[in-house]
C-alpha cells in the first residue's frame, strides 16, 4: 500500500497537477502578451466534489460538469441530531469571476496585472498544499514508529 492508495494523498497528488498545469498555463497568456489577437486561457476551477467523484471512480480529477449528481455514493451524514442540514447548494458561496477587461487595438485581451495575481493565487494554493502533503507524510511517519523508538 503506498501513499497513492490513501484518498487524501491522491486528491492532493491530483490539486498538485492541477496547480501546476494552471501555472503553465498562465504562462503561455503571459509570454503570448504581445501577440495580436491573443484571448487569455485559464483552466476550470478545481473542484472537491468532482475530484472526489473521481476518487470514488478510481482516476485523477481531470475537470468537468461539477454538481450534486456528479458525486455518486457519498453523501453528508449527521452523527447528531444537533447537526445542521446544508441550505444551500454549494456553488453560491464562490463569486463569479469576471472576465479580462483590457483588450489592446491589436485584439491581445491579456492584462498582465490579472495574469499575475491568477499566478500568485496558483503560487500560494500549490505552496499550501505542498506543506499540507509534507506535514501529512511526517503523521504517518510518526504513527508507524515504534513506541519509545
Amino acid at each position: 500500500m503506498g501513499p497513492d492508495d490513501i484518498p487524501l494523498f491522491a486528491m492532493l497528488k491530483s490539486r498538485l497537477g492541477y496547480l501546476s498545469q494552471r501555472q503553465k498555463v498562465i504562462a503561455q497568456n503571459v509570454a503570448n502578451a504581445d501577440t495580436p489577437d491573443y484571448q487569455p486561457r485559464d483552466l476550470k476551477a478545481y473542484s472537491f466534489q468532482a475530484s472526489l467523484a473521481s476518487q470514488a471512480a478510481g482516476q485523477a480529477y481531470r475537470g468537468g460538469p461539477v454538481g450534486p449528481s456528479a458525486v455518486q455514493g457519498v453523501s453528508m451524514m449527521a452523527t447528531s441530531a444537533a447537526h445542521l442540514a446544508p441550505s444551500r447548494p454549494a456553488g453560491i458561496w464562490r463569486a463569479p469571476e469576471a472576465a479580462d477587461s483590457e483588450t489592446t487595438l491589436d485584439g491581445n485581451a491579456v492584462t498582465l496585472e490579472d495574469q499575475m495575481l491568477k499566478m500568485t493565487d496558483a503560487r500560494m494554493n500549490y505552496d499550501a498544499a505542498v506543506s499540507f502533503y509534507q506535514k501529512s507524510m511526517a503523521m504517518l511517519k510518526t504513527s508507524t514508529r515504534r513506541p519509545g523508538g
